[in-house]
């Protein structure tokens, strides 16, 4: 067997197993995050699920350890006072990274298997053991049963022969796997790492490479464990462990070689961990900040490595440098080696230990028209906040910090590349005013909810107990959950649906979320005889489509009837029972700021 049978096999009922079986494993270690953790204990508690095995079982608080977020700190504590009441230790907010935790605490040894809400727990193959994010659900059956069932994926060994240059990093290396391989070449295998680089590689090093597993789509790359990581595992876990290996007769779907010699350091460009390229020389992409951590670069290593560069250097004016540790551990060997000194002489935010950028709200975010370079994993559009992000290396993040534009530690310039404030604003607003100038339509059709009820406030449309959230996004599933008969309706609208009710629809508050949850889910337009006066100019200045009628007995109208809707000419057609009735269509403001996205 391969590795990955190896280990699977060994916590199952099988002496061995092939690709595709589907077998039921016994998990080492079951974690949740607080992102995740507080559905798995709904789960928990729904289905009254007792816990398999307390001693094996964590929540790691790592995606927001500063609780600075009110939703987050709400599931935080949710989840402490189950995990208090049930026996399960929580890692809590002054802890860090969970998959780094189980690594350093020695939870996890080569051989070993957890699952976790976290997509990266594929890190853990960096010391030779199965780790895989899951949903909810699943973890909460992990919880309760210490196994999940899993299917045995194809094995790809991947022999990189030679050695990189020498100003090529481990996260250079794995961006050029990337470029390689990109983000579906390889997808659905376990991938095997061998060959002189692989064996060179610290622990720090194949956890970089390893935490990017997920962005080429692999289930796991996994490094065999060589005499180094044996004992490193042996003194954190504290027993004498056997070395897991492939049979020398095992199959792979694949062998790969590769020229490591090749290799150079790269960048990511912004909305693809795999679109990399060479860090330009000539091109300077002028960057507005750097971040350093996540679970790919935040141990001590890089934090060494990036004071090194920075070292009795100044940020380049106009420049913001984030740097935030993968530990407590880490933070604290940071402050003591006096790096922070090093770090705030140079200009940079020092944050507390956690995943930081990964996690909307937490350290690493940034705005409209805004540039980081960040030595995370992903750079989806979003994902760091609303500007765009390049992935590439410590070094490669501190020098471009200094340099004040995308470069490596060899390109530093004497004098920084500066911004002219006239340019940082244009950049700006280009992003914020950026929209299609096509026309809007004044002519829609959709399935119909007809709600024949009166005085439907914002408290019945939007409860105020969700009056914190302001992203559209997750605003919808909220939609009517406070009217009567209609709480699931957020799950049964779908997009292009077209909401008729009666007199005074959206009295009570003022609050705009009453507006925009009927955005986030795609419904068209709310037609009703009258609306509250504040919700009426809130949904207008919002360029929400809404339209009055003085009768409506005429459409003979009933739920899922298709209608037809003319907001410049008034008109409402009943496609499914061929009636008609004339409303009152769009006058000349409403339309104006419907055309141009709203009011602004």
């Amino acid at each position: 067997m391969n590795l990955i049978e190896k280990i699977i096999a060994n916590h199952s009922k099988y002496e061995s197993v092939k690709p595709c079986d589907i077998v039921d494993i016994e998990i080492d270690a079951r974690a949740a995050r607080d992102f995740g953790g507080p559905n798995v204990v709904k789960t928990m508690i729904e289905k009254d699920l007792s816990i398999d095995n307390p001693s094996k079982t964590f929540f790691t608080f790592d995606t927001n350890p500063t609780g600075s977020d009110q939703k987050y700190a709400v599931n935080q504590q949710i989840v402490r006072v189950w995990a208090r009441n049930n026996g399960v230790k929580v890692y809590d907010i002054d802890n860090g990274i969970g998959t780094h935790t189980m690594i350093n605490e020695g939870i996890i040894v080569p051989g070993s298997t957890a699952v976790t809400t976290d997509s990266h727990a594929n890190i853990l193959g960096a010391i030779g053991a199965f780790g895989q994010g899951m949903g909810d659900q699943d973890i909460a059956a992990a919880f309760n049963s210490g196994k999940v069932w899993f299917k045995v994926p194809e094995s790809i060994k991947l022999i990189i022969n030679g050695l990189a240059p020498d100003n090529v990093s481990a996260k250079d290396i794995v961006l050029n796997l990337l470029n390689k391989f990109g983000a579906n070449t390889l997808l659905g295998y376990s991938v095997e790492l061998y060959g002189e680089l692989v064996d060179k590689l610290s622990l720090s090093d194949r956890i970089t490479i390893a935490s990017m597993g997920t962005e080429m789509g692999v289930i796991i790359l996994l490094f065999p464990p060589n005499d180094a990581i044996m004992a490193f595992a042996e003194k954190a876990c504290g027993r004498k462990l056997e070395k897991i290996a492939a049979d020398k007769d095992a199959i792979y779907a694949q062998t790969i070689e590769i020229d490591a010699t090749q290799f150079v350091p790269m960048v990511s460009r912004p909305g693809a961990p795999h679109d990399t390229i060479a860090i330009p020389e000539q091109a300077k992409i002028k960057i507005d900040s750097a971040f350093v951590g996540s679970c790919t670069n935040g141990r001590i290593e890089d934090m060494r490595e990036v004071a090194r560069i920075l070292k009795n250097r100044k940020v380049a004016p106009g420049v913001v440098l984030k740097i935030v540790p993968s530990t407590d551990d880490v933070w604290r060997q940071a402050m003591d080696e006096g790096l922070f000194t090093i770090f705030k002489d140079a200009g940079a935010l020092i944050s507390n230990a956690g995943c930081a950028g990964c996690a909307a709200g937490q350290v690493g975010q940034n705005g409209p028209g805004e540039v980081t370079i960040s030595t995370g994993n992903r750079n989806f559009l979003g994902k760091q906040g609303k500007g765009s992000v390049y992935l590439s290396s410590p070094a490669s993040a501190a020098a471009s910090a200094l340099a004040g534009y995308i470069t490596d530690e060899h390109n530093i310039p004497e004098v920084p590349l500066t911004f002219h404030p006239e340019e940082k604003l244009a950049k700006m607003q280009k992003e914020l005013l950026d929209k299609s100038t096509d026309k809007k339509p004044i002519n829609i059709e959709g399935r119909v909810w007809y709600i024949k009820e009166d005085n439907i406030d914002t408290d019945m449309i939007f409860h105020n107990r969700y009056i914190a959230i302001t992203d559209i996004a997750e605003m919808g599933q909220y939609t009517f959950d406070n009217l009567k008969g209609y709480e699931d309706f957020a799950k049964k609208a779908k997009s292009g649906d077209i909401v008729v009710v009666t007199k005074n629809f959206g009295s009570g508050s003022s609050r705009q979320q009453a507006v925009d949850c009927f955005k986030s889910i795609g419904i068209q337009a709310i037609i009703a005889e009258s609306f509250g006066a504040i919700y009426e100019r809130n949904a207008i200045n919002a360029a929400f489509p809404i339209m009055t009628y003085q009768s409506i007995t005429d459409l003979h109208l009933v739920d899922g009837d298709l209608i037809n809707v003319n907001f410049e000419t008034g008109l409402i057609e009943n496609k499914t029972k061929d009636t008609q009735i004339n409303a009152t269509p769009f006058y000349e403001v409403q339309m104006e700021i419907y055309q141009q996205g709203g009011l602004f």
